[in-house]
């Protein structure tokens, strides 16, 4: 069954809807974003956090020092990271679990030949580092992730990878089936799209997690 991960809680009422709902993993922003939270105001939400959900911080490009004191006193389950942090980085949180993200073109419908080697480059270069994901998510012209749009999954299919991979970008309980059946991902990642004027709602997020499982 495909994991699920919410991501970019900031809200007491947020932990208290994943709580009962009880995806696989929940994300917390700490890198420059309208969901990112600081150190104490996750530790906040951390702590009442359900131990069955698995910890996810996301950062960029962070300061080695910085993100290490993060991760340990939060002490969170997975590092993912979303910038250019190379093998060399990845090498001094050894200790943590990882996800490294790629990211595609957004709303991209042919993916030509040059375009298929680059991705599959770029993918045969990250699953090289001492990882244990990749996640897959999708550019705009203004951002690399998180832009609340979905590239064409059907790429997935046409490019190789030797780590688990996590689809993001675009979910949401209307897309979801159909996102499980052409990518086949080890996890999915949902933020904006279980949130309803800018905050997670509950109903959304329950939609997302029984379509998902359903499937």
């Amino acid at each position: 069954m495909t994991k699920i991960k919410i991501c970019g809680l900031t809200r007491k009422e947020d932990i208290a809807y994943v709580n009962e709902l009880l995806p696989d993993y929940v994300g917390f922003v700490f890198a420059k974003s309208k969901r990112q939270v600081n150190l104490e105001k996750a530790k906040g939400l951390t702590d009442l956090l359900d131990r069955r959900i698995k910890t996810v911080g996301i950062f960029v490009n962070g300061d080695v020092k910085k993100v290490r004191s993060a991760a340990e006193y939060l002490k969170l389950d997975i590092l993912q990271f979303h910038g250019s942090e190379d093998e060399h980085y990845i090498k001094k949180f050894g200790d943590f679990s990882i996800w490294k993200s790629l990211s595609i073109e957004a709303q991209r419908k042919n993916l030509l030949p040059e375009d298929q080697n680059s991705y599959q480059q770029k993918l045969n270069t990250i699953g090289k580092y001492d990882i244990d994901g990749i996640l897959l998510d999708s550019s705009a012209i203004s951002a690399a992730g998180g832009t609340g749009v979905s590239f064409d999954w059907s790429i997935v299919k046409k490019i190789k990878a030797c780590k688990p991979l996590i689809l993001a970008g675009g979910l949401k309980a209307e897309n979801i089936q159909k996102a499980i059946e052409i990518a086949e991902p080890y996890v999915v990642d949902v933020s904006s799209g279980v949130e309803e004027h800018g905050v997670k709602n509950f109903y959304k997020i329950n939609e997302f997690i029984k379509r998902a499982r359903e499937f």
